[in-house]
């Protein structure tokens, strides 16, 4: 990422204008790409739902970053913030809306004249899986391919930083609980994918590529939580629990019941073993090897302690 080339035009004025457009930019992944472009010294523009959301606010202190108000429900503040975009990241929260959004963006960022698209879509991404979050990443994938623009999908694995929904147990009660037995994920790090996306809309040679992107290992949630305890230097347990427990948690803390039976058909999938398998996408998209996971505890350990 340090001699990304710049991804702009410029004015009569000297001015450097972005010619990215980042969705999601407030979010996990979107702040982790955000910061890789400012870095890099790569003007980006980011559609942001209001500059008073203090997420927003950090953003906008960003160097390079310019802000546009706009909601993916309301197609014409897309279609302004696409005006002179060559290159999109493609984010939205998995939300029972979130199909019918992106679909909408493809089409504008079409319209508008956008030449690559980078879409976070998910792993094992297929229209025919029992889990919603495949199904509509692959319909929105298909959409893509048929627009005409080139393309880069990240297809991330679990991600290293979901950990963090549960820091207030591991903090309090030492543990930690999922519905996924014994099976094994290739769980990847966040700051892994925002590297891929930030290589695809700004270097060559990710045009009409997928990426499947993974940690170096496998690892069962016993072994997660053996390694956190390293990091932590106190003990955490993983505890194994039916679904229909995990699910009625996943609505205790707020999550809509849409997304909370996803995420039971997520681990459903995780619990098959359908998600243990160890790839080189980081590698080939970034040219570095992924981080493992006693990295990211590491890194992360003061947010559990």
């Amino acid at each position: 990422m340090e001699n990304l080339p710049s991804s702009a035009s410029t004015t009569s004025a000297g001015r450097s204008v972005p010619t990215i457009l980042l969705t999601g930019a407030t979010g996990t992944i979107g702040t982790e790409v955000s910061k890789l472009l400012s870095a890099a010294g790569v003007p980006f523009r980011a559609l942001v739902r209001s500059l008073q959301d203090p997420k927003a606010q950090q953003l906008q202190a960003l160097p390079g970053a310019e802000l546009i108000v706009g909601d993916l429900n309301k197609p014409e503040t897309v279609a302004s913030a696409l005006i002179g975009v060559e290159r999109a990241f493609l984010l939205t929260n998995s939300s029972e809306q979130a199909e019918t959004q992106q679909l909408a963006f493809v089409d504008l960022a079409r319209q508008a004249g956008v030449r690559h698209l980078v879409k976070l879509s998910q792993w094992a991404a297929d229209r025919n899986l029992p889990v919603r979050f495949l199904r509509y990443h692959a319909v929105v994938e298909e959409a893509v391919r048929a627009s005409g623009m080139t393309y880069t999908f990240l297809r991330p694995n679990l991600f290293m930083q979901g950990l963090l929904a549960f820091r207030d147990s591991i903090k309090t009660q030492g543990q930690f609980f999922a519905a996924i037995g014994e099976a094994k994920v290739s769980a990847v790090d966040v700051r892994d994918i925002a590297a891929a996306a930030a290589a695809a809309l700004t270097e060559p040679g990710h045009e009409n590529k997928i990426y499947n992107l993974t940690g170096p290992e496998a690892l069962t949630h016993a072994q997660i939580a053996a390694k956190l305890s390293t990091a932590l230097g106190k003990p955490v347990r993983f505890q194994d629990v039916p679904p229909e427990v995990m699910h009625a948690a996943l609505l205790g803390v707020g999550f809509p019941v849409w997304q909370a039976d996803g995420l039971l058909e997520d681990y459903a999938h995780y619990s098959r073993e359908e998600a243990a398998t160890v790839t080189n996408g980081v590698q080939e998209a970034t040219g570095r090897a992924p981080r493992p996971f006693a990295t990211f505890a590491h890194d992360y350990a003061p947010a559990f302690a």
